[in-house]
């Protein structure tokens, strides 16, 4: 049978309908870093995706980096997310949870005061979104190497609340330039203990990580996503494909319900990313491999055709189209998405994009 985005696909210890994946969107809508009935109806709407990659949600408050965004590391959190997990799983659905620590991509105003952490003390170019508005990244604080396993510890905490919220599963995030793709790359990572130099070292932390989130939820619902070619967030390595392909292979051991790569984007491109062709990290990883990255549905169906991927996530597209899966089957118009309203707000340019005529 040809492969298309309509093929079912087994992922891990799910059976997914379609391979048509929502990818991870912070809105900025959970005030108190709680997700609300608002969220609820959100993910509802958009329960006929294959399987849904819920918003990142910080482990700790330490992993904070902007504001209205939700946890995993309370009750109210686990009681928010538990109404939301209920409503996609009545509607047919998956959903898995996104773990998420920003490190040095914060500030101290999210923090009482206390500085961001990073695995080394350099600052990233930028601003920082805070409650009061954008101000300049500071220089972030070095995690002491004691400090590192009560982080490993807070993200099996944060997979075990997951559970408990009713996901299906979790995805690790190491992507964007956050804490642990700060810790992989070289641009960032410029310590000299047993968490940097080499590239057993450089990844240590990631992989401290998953077999910690592993014990907790098995590895055939832990899923990993990665940008080795992205640039966002100020992060860069110097030889991003020996690294990757140097991961992967190590990711291999772990039989992951599935790995997700973000693809290179054109932001990436214009800022000089060393950018790896899909079918390098295809041929490195032996496991299910999601992509995204500003695909539409022609190119989507021509990457599952070539077998560079088993499924695509689609990010702005799912914000305007929450029957995007109808919307692809029909070959019918989309709606465009309003960027005044992707990060905080209401339900304007949230839960109120149209659904098509019955």
């Amino acid at each position: 049978m040809t492969t298309s985005l309509f093929s079912p696909i087994d992922i891990g210890a799910i059976r997914l309908t379609n391979r048509i994946v929502m990818a991870p969107l912070t809105r900025m809508r959970a005030p108190e870093q709680i997700p609300t009935a608002l969220m609820t109806t959100y993910y509802q709407q958009r329960a006929s995706a294959g399987l849904i990659i819920a918003e990142a949600s910080q482990i700790s408050p330490q992993g904070i980096g902007y504001p209205a965004t939700p946890g995993l590391y309370n009750d109210e959190q686990v009681a928010g997310w538990k109404k939301i997990t209920a409503a996609v799983h009545a509607q047919g659905g998956h959903i898995f949870a996104q773990l998420w620590h920003v490190g040095r991509i914060s500030h101290p105003d999210l923090h009482h005061g206390e500085l961001p952490v990073a695995p080394s003390a350099i600052t990233p170019k930028g601003q920082a979104v805070t409650p009061s508005g954008y101000q300049p990244f500071v220089m972030p604080r070095a995690l002491a190497i004691e400090e590192i396993p009560g982080i490993v510890n807070q993200y099996q905490v944060a997979a075990k609340n997951a559970l408990e919220a009713g996901f299906d599963g979790v995805e690790v995030h190491s992507a964007n330039g956050y804490l642990l793709d700060q810790f992989l790359r070289d641009g960032t990572n410029k310590r000299t203990d047993s968490y940097g130099g080499s590239m057993a070292n450089r990844a240590r932390f990631l992989l401290d990580v998953l077999e910690a989130v592993i014990s907790v939820c098995g590895a055939e619902r832990t899923g990993l996503r990665l940008s080795p070619s992205g640039t966002f967030n100020d992060i860069s390595d110097s030889d991003p494909v020996t690294f990757f392909s140097y991961l992967l292979g190590e990711l291999n051991r772990f039989n992951l319900a599935y790995l997700h790569i973000v693809d290179a984007l054109e932001g990436d491109i214009r800022h000089g990313a060393k950018t790896i062709d899909i079918a390098i990290l295809r041929h490195a990883f032996k496991g299910i491999l999601i992509t995204c990255g500003g695909y539409d549905q022609a190119r989507a169906e021509q990457t599952l055709a070539a077998g560079l991927a088993d499924a695509v996530a689609f990010g702005q597209l799912y914000i305007a189209n929450p029957d995007l899966v109808e919307r692809f089957k029909q070959n019918a118009e989309l709606n465009q998405p309003d960027p005044s309203t992707f990060y905080g707000g209401n339900e304007k340019g949230y839960t109120d994009y149209p659904f098509l005529a019955a």
